[in-house]
């Protein structure tokens, strides 16, 4: 007798939008730590004065990715929602930004309506 492996089905939705949060990540360690090797003072103080500001809003995004990722991989809706609300709540903390994250937040919003409950 064979056994037929039942291959679970993930979310896209939710796959789209940790491929994005990851791209923003990159972009925001990039953007951010680029700024801490420049030449002057007044520049490292600028800088570092502007990292502080975004530093809370990268890490909720930050933590938000690893909570988006393991709902994935491990098909699990609450990751799902716990990466969602994470992307709200650094929304909040840095509404600048808004428009970088909020297609993921909808997305995963999404993603976590239309998983399956267990």
């Amino acid at each position: 007798m064979s056994e037929q492996v039942i291959k679970k089905k993930r979310s896209k939705l939710a796959l789209i939008s940790w491929v994005l949060t990851l791209m923003y990540l990159i972009y925001l360690i990039g953007h951010f730590g680029g700024g801490i090797g420049s030449t002057t003072g007044a520049e490292q103080a600028g800088a570092a004065i502007a990292t502080a500001l975004v530093f809370p809003h990268m890490l909720c995004v930050g933590i938000g990715l690893i909570f988006n990722i393991l709902g994935y991989f491990l098909n699990k809706r609450g990751f799902i929602l716990t990466g969602a609300i994470l992307y709200s709540v650094s929304i909040l903390l840095f509404m600048l930004y808004f428009m970088f994250i909020i297609v993921q937040m909808i997305l995963s919003y999404i993603a976590f309506a239309k998983m399956k409950k267990e």
